[in-house]
């Protein structure tokens, strides 16, 4: 087959594309670059004037640096996904960051505290950097379907692996309760649990 008939044949929704950097204004870049070292995200290698972060699990980065975008300091506002936003709240404020409280998300609006049923994409907290840009952290544990393509699962770190190994632990747990006898095949069970968290799929009981 020849090269133009390859891509004559290439179907867009087939092309991998994947969120790399994120581009943020700043008026200080030393200041920004001080404010995210401390949130704890890691500082990459990068050609001189440019300044990246990564936040820890995260596959995409942040970048900035003098002319890097015409966007007015300040005016950036993006998602950050945390499997706790509770601890993720408190380790921010015990690093010396200003957070603001947690919240939730109702029909009527805005609510303050965790949501009761702690029901992924509804509790939040949020932070500003230096220049105003502004953070949103967003507690997710089961995401909607279809949002994990195939059923594929993936941590991006030891901690969100361990938090996901104790959400399943606690439901085994219930699920030990309901059956009323001690389930040996427990690891097929965790196993089930964690990838049907992460793709939508209906929970095992």
């Amino acid at each position: 087959m020849s090269p133009k008939s390859a891509q004559s044949d290439a179907r867009i929704e087939n092309v991998d594309v994947k969120l790399e950097v994120i581009v943020i204004p700043v008026s200080d870049v030393d200041r920004a670059k001080e404010f995210y070292v401390r949130l704890g995200w890691r500082l990459d290698q990068t050609p001189p004037g440019i300044v990246q972060l990564t936040p820890h699990g995260s596959g995409c980065s942040v970048q900035f640096g003098p002319g890097l975008t015409p966007a007015a300091p300040g005016s950036a506002m993006a998602y950050l996904v945390v499997s706790d936003v509770e601890a993720a709240r408190n380790a921010l404020v015990a690093a010396g960051v200003e957070v603001g409280g947690l919240f939730h998300v109702s029909p009527d609006g805005p609510v303050d505290g965790l949501d009761p049923e702690r029901r992924s994409y509804v509790s939040r907290a949020t932070f500003r950097d230096p220049d105003g840009n502004t953070w949103l952290m967003q507690e997710i544990t089961t995401r909607l379907p279809g949002r994990i393509e195939g059923g594929l699962t993936s941590f991006g770190s030891a901690s969100d692996l361990a938090s996901a190994l104790r959400r399943a632990a606690a439901a085994h747990g219930e699920h030990e309760e309901r059956t009323g006898q001690r389930d040996e095949n427990w690891p097929d069970w965790y196993a089930t649990y964690m990838v049907s968290e992460q793709s939508g799929a209906k929970l095992p009981e």
